[in-house]
């Protein structure tokens, strides 16, 4: 991670976020009071804070994945998170960065794309909206996904057990989970939210990352009964991943268009769950919302 000399600010009294180009990764959330609800990429648990996951979401079988008959290698989750992006346009309530396609990239993702990301607060809410855009003369087969860290207790005061997810709808579904070599298994486990509340335990991430393969809220709160939290938004995305380590202080509430490879998947990457094409000259909107509620 860059010096934080280099960090973007965005603030409007009721929310302070700053940004960091490489990666374009929001790296600290904080209240009025300047007390941090972002974690802060502390390496003794993970170093990451709000990493963007392109053009991949999750582990590929085998690392690679499959494109006209030929085959490219890409690590976890895509180059996005380790690349610096271009400042387009800062200010006191709006920063854009823009990534696109460079010598580096073609030779793992054979496309011409432009990823611009925007980060705007309006009184206490962040909006990230990002576009994934193809400049080439082919169909263009993408994944991403956001991957906010948030304190595990919020600094308000309440114990880290007390802390749970309120989900605007039933999730009914079964869950989904990895495997040792990081791909979705065929098993289907029971949803662990009940009357629309998943209190939050260490348990729950015993065996990895919590995936809602089919969920149907588009909207969630996060935090303790009693004092502020933060409502999540994610209209845009299919998918959302939960994970945290044990006795970890954080907890990542991720939005997905995408997820790792299934057990024994051997096709073309059009055809991997969660994936969308972007035809040529068009562009796909995903955005995600983060609002700090008084409690």
């Amino acid at each position: 991670m860059s010096d934080d000399s280099t960090w973007l600010t965005v603030s409007s009294g009721a929310l302070t976020a700053q940004i960091n180009p490489l990666g374009a990764q929001l790296s600290t959330l904080r209240d009025p009071s300047g007390r941090e609800l972002l974690w802060d990429g502390n390496p003794a648990f993970w170093n990451g804070r709000a990493p963007l996951l392109f053009p991949i979401v999750g582990t590929l079988a085998g690392g690679v994945y499959r494109v006209a008959g030929r085959t490219y290698a890409l690590s976890r989750h895509g180059f996005a998170r380790g690349k610096p992006f271009e400042v387009l346009s800062a200010s006191s309530a709006e920063v854009v960065l823009r990534l696109k396609a460079d010598d580096e990239t073609l030779a793992v993702y054979p496309f011409y794309f432009e990823l611009q990301v925007c980060f705007e607060i309006s009184g206490s809410t962040l909006m990230v909206r990002t576009s994934v855009r193809n400049d080439g003369d082919a169909p263009m087969p993408a994944s991403f996904g956001y991957h906010p860290a948030f304190r595990w207790p919020l600094p308000f005061g309440a114990a880290r057990a007390l802390h749970a997810l309120e989900f605007d709808l039933e999730e009914p579904e079964p869950i989904r989970r990895l495997d040792a070599a990081g791909l979705v298994t065929p098993i289907r486990y029971p949803t662990p939210v009940h009357a629309r509340r998943l209190p939050l335990a260490d348990e729950l991430f015993k065996d990895d990352v919590v995936i809602f393969a089919a969920i149907r809220s588009q909207r969630l709160s996060y935090g303790a009964e009693t004092g502020p939290r933060l409502v999540l938004q994610f209209p845009d995305t299919p998918y959302l991943g939960l994970w945290s380590k044990p006795s970890a202080p954080f907890i990542c509430i991720e939005p997905w268009h995408g997820m790792s490879d299934l057990v024994g998947f051997t096709g073309e990457f059009s055809e991997k769950p969660g994936v969308f094409i972007v035809p040529p000259g068009a562009h796909r909107e995903i955005g995600m919302q983060v609002t700090l509620t008084s409690g």
